[in-house]
């Protein structure tokens, strides 16, 4: 795939919709038995008695759905060179059965290297809202991003 995005053009979008995605109750539960396998993540008649009222998504889940949607948006045609971590992470409400996640990704701060010029680093908030724009998680990280080549 070419490579579309650069520190320059991500570093200047300031707000960015990364899109939607719906969460379906089978996903939720293949995911959670091999990753998670907690009863209000698999089981539906646990989950009633738990404090959630029902089957909830796992936080890990978001997580990897957010990290699909990046890089399908823009990470896979960007000058990635990886990250050297997340921080804030925050569940904030549960993710259940059919709810849509619509992912917003905000730069905080971006600056380039000075031990290394050709690459820059940007700080990013991405908020994940449901349907009903309640927002479900936040996750602030860096990224790691070659600069535009010189003509």
């Amino acid at each position: 795939m070419a490579i579309r995005y650069y520190y320059e053009d991500l570093a200047a979008t300031l707000s960015d919709n990364v899109g939607s995605r719906t969460i379906g109750r089978d996903d939720m539960i293949r995911f959670a038995r091999e990753y998670d396998p907690q009863p209000f993540h698999v089981d539906e008649a646990e989950a009633k008695k738990s404090p959630y009222g029902g089957l909830i998504a796992s936080g890990w889940m978001t997580c990897a759905v957010v990290m699909r949607m990046m890089c399908d948006h823009y990470l896979l045609a960007a000058a990635s060179l990886g990250s050297p971590g997340i921080e804030n992470l925050r569940w904030l409400k549960p993710v259940r059965p059919g709810d849509t996640l619509t992912v917003v990704r905000k730069t905080l701060e971006a600056r380039k290297s000075q031990s290394k010029p050709d690459r820059g680093l940007i700080k990013s908030l991405w908020e994940v809202s449901n349907q009903h724009g309640e927002l479900v998680m936040t996750m602030e990280g860096m990224g790691m991003f070659a600069c535009r080549p010189a003509a």
